[in-house]
C-alpha cells in the first residue's frame, strides 16, 4: 500500500510560519521512497490546484513557484522517508488544502505527480 501522509498544518496570523511534513508509509513505498521526486501542491476554495515546490531524488534540485519564492524553503530526510516544507512571511492568499506528491522527477504539472496524499489545511489570518 502506498501511501503520504501530510502534517503540520493549521491557523497561523500573517507574517508567521508553520512546517508542513510529508511521510510515506507502506512497507514498500517506505523502501523506495528515495528514488521519489517529491512535490507539494496547494489548493484555495474555488481555484485550482497549483504548484508550490519540488525537490529531486537526493535533495540536490529544488523548484519553486514565483509566488513562494524566497519565503518557502522545500528539504527531504530520505532516512526518515519525510519531505518537509517550511513556510514563512505567511500571506493570507497562501490559504490553502496543501497536498504532497511523488512522482520520478521535479515536475510543475500534477498530473506528472503518481502518488498523493490527502491533504493539510493552511489557514492565514490577515
Amino acid at each position: 500500500q502506498v501511501q503520504l501522509v501530510e502534517s503540520g498544518g493549521g491557523l497561523v496570523q500573517a507574517g508567521g510560519s508553520l512546517r508542513l511534513s510529508c511521510a510515506a508509509s507502506g512497507r514498500t513505498f517506505s523502501i523506495t521512497f528515495s528514488v521519489y521526486a517529491v512535490g507539494w501542491f496547494r489548493q484555495a476554495p474555488g481555484k485550482e490546484r497549483e504548484f508550490v515546490a519540488a525537490i529531486s531524488r537526493s535533495g540536490g534540485t529544488t523548484n519553486y513557484a514565483d509566488s513562494v519564492k524566497g519565503r518557502f524553503t522545500i528539504s527531504r530526510d530520505n532516512a526518515k522517508n519525510t519531505v518537509y516544507l517550511q513556510m514563512s512571511s505567511l500571506k493570507p492568499e497562501d490559504t490553502a488544502v496543501y497536498y504532497c506528491a511523488a512522482g520520478f522527477d521535479v515536475r510543475v504539472l500534477a498530473s506528472e505527480y503518481r502518488f498523493w496524499g490527502q491533504g493539510t489545511q493552511v489557514t492565514v489570518s490577515s
